[in-house]
C-alpha cells in the first residue's frame, strides 16, 4: 500500500510573469481552484493520506493554502455562508500536508531528493505540481494498481507528436500488456532524430526508495542540475520499472497557452458558467 506522495512545487515559473512575480505559479486558478489543489485532490483520491510538497523562497502562499483561516471562517459564519465556510475547511482536512523548502533550485531531482528523510523505507508516489490529469480512474492510481501488481517502480506515459519530444523524458521499452510496458531505458529531452520512441513521462511516477541511492550517485548536469530521468536511468542498471500508458487527459499548464486552454476545458465541465461560455465561444468565432 502507497500512503505518501511528493509534490515538487519550488520551481519560479519565470514563463508567467508578471503573474508570478509574488504569488506561485502552482496557486494560479484553473478556473476557482489553485492548479496545486487539483494535484493533491488527485493524490487523495488514489489513498494517499500524508503529502510532502516541495517548495521554495515565495511559496508560502500554498503553505496559506492548506491550512486553517479562522479570521475567513469567522467572516464566513457571520455572512451565514455555510457552503462556502465547508469548501474552505474541505481544503485543510484532505491529508497530512507537510513542507519541506529546496534550498537551491537544482533540478527535479534535487526536490525529491528532499523528500528522502520523509519517505523513509517506504515506496512513494511523485506528482508534478504544474500537471493536471483528467481520468475516470485516478492517474496516480492507476500507477498505484500497477506498483501492487510489479513491486516495481511505474512512470505515467503518454504518446507525443514526435516533434515536441524535445520537451520531454521519452522511454524506450516493450509493451508486455496492453497499455504496459516494462522500460529499459529513458533520455532526458532528446531531439525527434534521437528519442527512442514517442512516449514520454507524464508527470506521475511511483518509486521505490532505491531512487534516493541513485540520486546521490548521479553528476549535476546542464545547470547544475540533478536529473531525475538519469537517476531513473541509472535505477533500471539493478531494478525493473515500468510505464502506464495515460488513459486520460493530461493537460500541462507549464506555459501560458496550456494554462488558459486548460482553464477554457475545465470552465466547459462546470454546470454554473458552461452554457453562457458556449455561447460567448461561438459568437468569439463568428468575429474572429
Amino acid at each position: 500500500m502507497i500512503r505518501k506522495a511528493v509534490i515538487p512545487a519550488a520551481g519560479f515559473g519565470t514563463r508567467f510573469l508578471p503573474a508570478t512575480k509574488s504569488q506561485p505559479k502552482e496557486m494560479l486558478p484553473i478556473v476557482d481552484t489553485p492548479v496545486i489543489q487539483y494535484v493533491v485532490e488527485e493524490a487523495v483520491a488514489s489513498g494517499i493520506t500524508d503529502i510532502l510538497i516541495v517548495i521554495g523562497k515565495g511559496k508560502r502562499a500554498i503553505e496559506d493554502h492548506f491550512d486553517r483561516n479562522f479570521y475567513l471562517e469567522a467572516q464566513l459564519i457571520e455572512q451565514g455562508k455555510e457552503e462556502e465556510l465547508q469548501q474552505i475547511r474541505k481544503i485543510s482536512e484532505l491529508a497530512d500536508i507537510h513542507f519541506v523548502w529546496q534550498k537551491q533550485l537544482r533540478g527535479l531531482g534535487d526536490a525529491v531528493n528532499c523528500a528522502k528523510l520523509h519517505v523513509g523505507a517506504e515506496p512513494f508516489a511523485v506528482l508534478l505540481g504544474d500537471t493536471l490529469i483528467s481520468s475516470a480512474s485516478p492517474a496516480t492510481q492507476q500507477l498505484v494498481d500497477l506498483y501492487d501488481l510489479y513491486k516495481g517502480a511505474v512512470v505515467l506515459i503518454q504518446q507525443i507528436d514526435r516533434a515536441r519530444v524535445s520537451r520531454y523524458g521519452v522511454i524506450s521499452g516493450d509493451e508486455i500488456k496492453r497499455g504496459i510496458f516494462e522500460i529499459h531505458g529513458i533520455v532526458e529531452k532528446p531531439s525527434p532524430e534521437e528519442a527512442p520512441s514517442n512516449l514520454a513521462v507524464a508527470g506521475r511516477y511511483v518509486f521505490t526508495p532505491d531512487i534516493f541511492d541513485c540520486l546521490a550517485r548521479i553528476e549535476p548536469g546542464k545547470n547544475g542540475e540533478l536529473q531525475l530521468t538519469d537517476a531513473m536511468q541509472l535505477m533500471l542498471a539493478g531494478k525493473s520499472m515500468y510505464g502506464r500508458l495515460l488513459d486520460g487527459k493530461r493537460y500541462d499548464i507549464g506555459d501560458k497557452q496550456g494554462f488558459i486552454k486548460t482553464n477554457i476545458e475545465f470552465a466547459l465541465k462546470d454546470e454554473a458558467i458552461r452554457d453562457e461560455l458556449k455561447s460567448y465561444i461561438k459568437q468569439l468565432a463568428r468575429e474572429l
